[in-house]
């Protein structure tokens, strides 16, 4: 679907490339208006259409003019209404629904004065109430426009030609620039996912623990106890050290209640299991030499090595500084957290998804030793930091710590080296065994440790010993990281007469969900099998282009007429998705759906030929307000899987073991071959 999306896209903007530079002229425009400049993602759809220059699809000097203009006009109309209505206009909606931050607006321009209309340009957040907090304020329109038309001088290029370079990079590459396009995507969707779920988890959690700490503190404060007077103690609002306190106590609890929920499906073998297999084949796909170089790269980064002489010299400046309480905390966070992940991994003695050549402790799993070491090293030591630096320069170590601990714990995923919970169960177990010292060390009232000094040391550390690691270990590990090229076979006579039950039975998607039965299974080449149907009333599913997925929004009477939603199964997109409209007069608004999967066996039979896997359903249509269409699968395959069969002469319907069958599915599977009775004597593949 993405892939035939985004060529339609081109396409469409190399015959129409004025719609580009109109899109690009609105969407710096409306970076600037309250509110819509919050929720429109401008920049990322501009620096996507930046990508398009190298291919010649767009004009370089068009669309830094058609950004630049619209980056002008959008402030320019912002400061007007400002200047007009004044205070009147933050009473109107939806203004009024966001108060804070039209304060975090005000503070900006007061701290900044002038500057702040050059500045915002770039700051996320305030960047669409500046402008018009300055016509209120009023400020001289010579002056707003000689900032503001010098801010988007500067703020067009600063997004598009990093777009431009990203485009030029991607077209040097040839055939792995698609997956290492999709990659990066994945990498930015995941990392922006993850920031708002902690975001949106601290925004809810802290109103509680708040609430939580108000009635234990006035509990304690009607008691004469040891307990009692430690919990007045801790929790003084006059300590500095509450907040982050707060914080501590809020991570403890969810990494703990995350790591429990983990361990116990890996245990039970709930489906999250099954995510982990989907989730690794849908990676393993993405795999290619310049995103292996960089995982790799990555990866060593947080091995062992690395890890031991970052603590070496960070301990060493403890020593130095005589901070002798923290240089103790130091070690037992990251001895404690090696000695208990391998303690768990012994016990555990789960198998990683792949022969990478490790001995030892180091073969078992759960929890990745990378991601549990490295979140309590570089946590630590982030917060460290930022516990004693200015607080402008506090977020920017903390988002600089988890991007490289995200990395990390992401190079695993990809490199085949981890399943999806072995990693998120290790970045659970450190980051509660990060918030359990940070809650003692807080506690303690340690001294305080030179910020500066430390954050050189450890940056200074991590770039000499991880720099010294690729370089000694890269080639080694590019091939133990290698993708193994090799798919299991089966002989097609054994295929055909029971090893066909060796495939899986139902569809799992990426969250490890089981979902509908995969009834049907093709042996040989798919461009026969859609000959076939086609033959029989089956036609090609429409491609999502923009005009086809707006027939979604609309009544449409063609259920053929429609694309089809791509369904993963063990993380593959289908390789061929077929549609047939409903014969029954009665069902006219519903349709069969066929989509094809391919297998990791290979049939032997003189030679080799490819295996398929498949689901068909049926879709149903509805209009709600005969405005839009959405669609119902419907349980029951049975009936579509028959209608299936009535393009095959030689298909088998042959039944699954038992216990197989329920109220939606008889427990039959359709098989049919290419080259019809003669699969099993050397015909098989006569293509």
């Amino acid at each position: 679907m993405m892939t035939s999306l985004v060529l339609s896209i081109i396409e469409f903007l190399t015959a129409h490339p004025h719609v580009a530079y109109l899109a690009v002229f609105l969407l710096a425009l409306s970076e600037s208006i309250p509110i819509i400049g919050v929720v429109v993602p401008g920049t990322a759809v501009i620096l996507v259409l930046s990508t398009l220059v190298p291919s010649g699809v767009l004009l370089l000097w068009p669309l830094l003019v058609a950004a630049t203009s619209g980056a002008i006009a959008g402030d320019g109309l912002s400061f007007w209404l400002g200047h007009r209505y004044h205070r009147e206009i933050l009473g109107l909606w939806p203004l009024n629904r966001h108060p804070e931050l039209i304060q975090r607006s005000e503070a900006f321009f007061t701290r900044h004065g002038d500057k702040s209309v050059f500045l915002a340009r770039f700051t996320p957040g305030v960047r669409a109430f500046v402008p018009l907090l300055a016509g209120m304020l009023g400020m001289a329109p010579r002056r707003f426009y000689t900032v503001n038309v010098a801010s988007a001088l500067a703020w067009a290029p600063s997004h598009i030609l990093p777009g431009v370079l990203a485009g030029a990079t991607f077209r040097t590459l040839g055939a792995t620039a698609k997956p290492l396009a999709i990659l990066l995507v994945v990498l930015v969707a995941v990392g922006w996912a993850s920031l708002h779920l902690v975001r949106w988890t601290l925004r809810r959690g802290i109103p509680y623990l708040i609430i939580a700490v108000t009635r234990l503190r006035a509990w304690a404060g009607t008691h004469n106890t040891w307990l009692s007077r430690r919990l007045s103690s801790s929790l003084d609002p006059s300590r500095p050290e509450v907040r982050a306190l707060a914080l501590s106590t809020v991570l403890l609890v969810g990494a703990a209640w995350l790591f429990f929920g983990v361990l116990e499906d890996v245990v039970s073998g709930d489906p999250l299991l099954l995510a982990d297999s989907a989730i690794y084949r849908a990676l393993q796909g993405l795999r290619s030499t310049p995103g292996d170089a960089v995982m790799i790269a990555i990866t060593e980064l947080g091995d062992s090595k690395v890890v031991g002489a970052v603590t070496i010299v960070v301990l060493l400046w403890f020593l130095w500084k005589r901070a002798w309480r923290t240089a103790g905390y130091w070690l037992v966070a990251i001895a404690g957290a090696s000695a208990l992940n391998t303690i768990i991994k012994v016990a555990l003695h789960r198998a990683r998804p792949g022969e990478l050549l490790y001995s030892g402790w180091s073969a078992f799993s759960f929890p990745s030793g990378h991601s549990t070491v490295n979140v309590v090293l570089y946590g630590f030591l982030a917060f460290l930091i930022a516990r004693d630096i200015r607080p402008a320069w506090r977020l920017a170590v903390a988002l600089g710590a988890a991007t490289l601990i995200f990395l990390i714990a992401f190079s695993r995923l990809y490199l085949g080296a981890h399943w999806f919970s072995d990693v998120i169960g290790g970045l659970a177990f450190g980051s509660a065994w990060l918030a359990l010292l940070g809650l003692s060390y807080l506690r303690r009232q340690a001294g305080r440790i030179e910020p500066s000094g430390l954050l050189a040391v450890g940056c200074s550390a991590l770039i000499l010993a991880g720099g010294l690691n690729i370089y000694r270990s890269h080639a080694t590990d590019s091939d133990r990281y290698a993708v193994k090229i090799g798919t299991p076979s089966m002989a097609a006579t054994d295929w055909w007469a029971s090893d066909w039950q060796q495939l899986p039975v139902r569809r799992i998607d990426l969250t490890g969900e089981t979902n509908e039965p995969l009834t049907f299974q093709w042996a040989g080449d798919l461009k026969e099998l859609q000959d076939i149907l086609q033959r029989n009333g089956w036609r090609n599913s429409v491609d999502w282009t923009p005009l086809g997925a707006l027939n979604w929004l609309t009544v449409q009477t063609d259920p053929a007429g429609l694309p089809v939603i791509p369904l993963f199964a063990s993380g593959r997109l289908p390789s061929l998705t077929l549609v047939r409209p409903n014969s029954d007069a009665a069902l006219a608004g519903s349709r069969l759906v066929l989509r094809l999967w391919i297998v990791d066996f290979e049939l032997t039979n003189g030679r080799t030929a490819p295996l398929w896997m498949g689901s068909v359903v049926e879709e149903r249509f509805y209009h709600p307000l005969s405005l839009i269409t959405l669609t119902s699968t419907q349980p029951g395959v049975d009936a579509p899987r028959s209608t299936l069969a009535a393009a095959f002469d030689d298909g088998r319907l042959l039944p699954r073991t038992e216990g197989m069958a329920d109220g939606d599915w008889d427990g039959k599977v359709l098989l049919a071959r290419q080259g019809g009775h003669s699969c099993c004597e050397n015909t098989l593949l006569k293509r």
